[in-house]
């Protein structure tokens, strides 16, 4: 863990529209340094890896070519040059989370804008029609892996954070960007987990891409692994073992008809739309030994869920579903339940969804629309394992994370920046 506060006489200097007394925070944006900042990120390549080192997996060396390190040394030292106590820590060797926390004037209650340094990997290069890391601003458009998801959502929270401390406030906020939100969200549970998050957080506003829409609610996921355990053998004696492979069959077949069921009983929620329980991934045996029955079969499932339909017992049916199907064809049966993140409900009328609906109405000049998150995010284990109220407002197409030519609107991120800032003096003022 390191932290950083450098001599005032080594920070940034003040900007002339933050000398102005009675210049508001989000009227001290600059649209040209929140963009830099933006295009300085998207063109460090910090790609989620599935072999990189989390908390689930201790005892692994230091990546040799970590993760979000780039990223949280480009953020910390930005950070700290406002002359911000700035904390950087390892979650898993160099995968780290920066916080830096800005105190106000006098005392008062605690805002943190959360975002994450890692992305998804960019795929084949030949599927875009551009440098996936080129980082550059045309046609209006940033562009790049990380440019919706989300690093102009990080550039727009650090400085709005910024021009609210220029403009000045009473009480305290956190600008964190976390770790391994593509992962196991290990870098959101550290923090969860930490004496920051347990010493009074008011409200979160999570800045990942939903396309200027107000999501109070989120999807929950489970991830699940089923393992069906027979008896290896040779493929011209199959008799002489228990091949699991055929089991998945109607294990898929039973999975289709429960969601199918479950939709039908439950139907669409308005902002989040169906339940899925979706099979990802199905392996077996060994491409390269066509004669061998395998002794295991695999079957992964991811599971969105809604409000309605709560885990534990739909984990029950499932659980149920498999050693059944297990049973009758003589097989062992490993259910295991690999993440568990409940669906997030924030109130619409908690304090920090009434201070950004204010702020997004007076800086876009329009109502908010209300919208849902289709997956998870960082948010969700704040709220899990911290119980903190969140939101999650940002700049981005919701839809066109972790695809191929990743763009998002500059015009966008600035917008969500001033939004932000809006939103951090309504909510320390109680003003909405």
């Amino acid at each position: 863990m390191t932290t950083s506060k450098p001599d005032p006489a080594t920070a940034v200097p003040v900007t002339p529209a933050a000398n102005d007394s009675h210049a508001r925070a989000a009227d001290r944006i600059d649209p040209d340094a929140v963009l830099d900042l933006a295009s300085r990120l998207v063109r460090l390549r910090t790609v989620h890896d599935r072999t990189a080192p989390s908390v689930e997996q201790p005892g692994q060396q230091p990546l040799e070519k970590p993760v979000e390190q780039p990223a949280a040394d480009l953020l910390a030292e930005v950070m700290a040059s406002y002359g911000w106590d700035v904390t950087v820590t390892d979650v898993a060797p160099g995968r780290p989370n920066v916080i830096a926390v800005i105190e106000g004037r006098a005392t008062g209650r605690t805002l943190m804008f959360e975002g994450h340094t890692d992305v998804v990997t960019e795929g084949d290069p030949a599927a875009w029609s551009f440098d996936p890391y080129a980082g550059d601003v045309v046609d209006g458009f940033l562009r790049g892996r990380g440019a919706a998801d989300m690093k102009g959502g990080l550039a727009a929270m650090i400085h709005a954070a910024r021009a609210v401390e220029q403009a000045g406030f009473s009480g305290r906020l956190i600008v964190a960007a976390l770790a391994d939100e593509e992962g196991m969200m290990s870098g959101a549970k550290a923090f969860a987990a930490s004496d920051l998050a347990r010493s009074g957080v008011d409200g979160v506003i999570v800045c990942e891409p939903e396309a200027g829409e107000i999501c109070t609610v989120a999807k929950g996921a489970l991830r699940i692994a089923i393992d069906y355990i027979g008896v290896m053998a040779h493929g011209a004696m199959p008799q002489m073992g228990r091949n699991p492979i055929p089991a998945l069959g109607p294990l898929l077949v039973g999975v289709a008809e429960l969601e199918r069921q479950l939709q039908h009983s439950v139907g669409p929620h308005p902002e989040l739309g169906e339940f899925y329980v979706t099979p990802t991934i199905v392996a077996a045996g060994d491409t390269e030994q066509l004669n061998v029955i395998p002794a295991v079969a695999r079957l992964r499932l991811d599971v969105r869920t809604v409000p309605a339909t709560p885990h534990a017992p739909l984990l029950q049916l499932l659980e149920r579903l498999a050693r059944e199907i297990a049973d009758e064809a003589g097989l062992g049966c490993q259910f295991d339940v690999i993440d568990d993140r409940a669906p997030v409900e924030t109130p619409e009328d908690a304090d920090v969804v009434r201070a950004l609906v204010a702020a997004h109405r007076d800086i876009v000049g329009a109502e908010p629309t209300f919208g849902g998150v289709p997956g998870t995010t960082d948010g969700t284990i704040l709220s899990r394992d911290a119980g903190l109220q969140t939101v999650v407002y940002g700049p981005g197409g919701k839809w066109i994370a972790h695809q191929a030519d990743e763009m998002c609107a500059a015009a966008d991120i600035v917008t969500a920046a001033q939004v932000y800032a809006e939103a951090a003096e309504r909510f320390f003022a109680g003003s909405w």
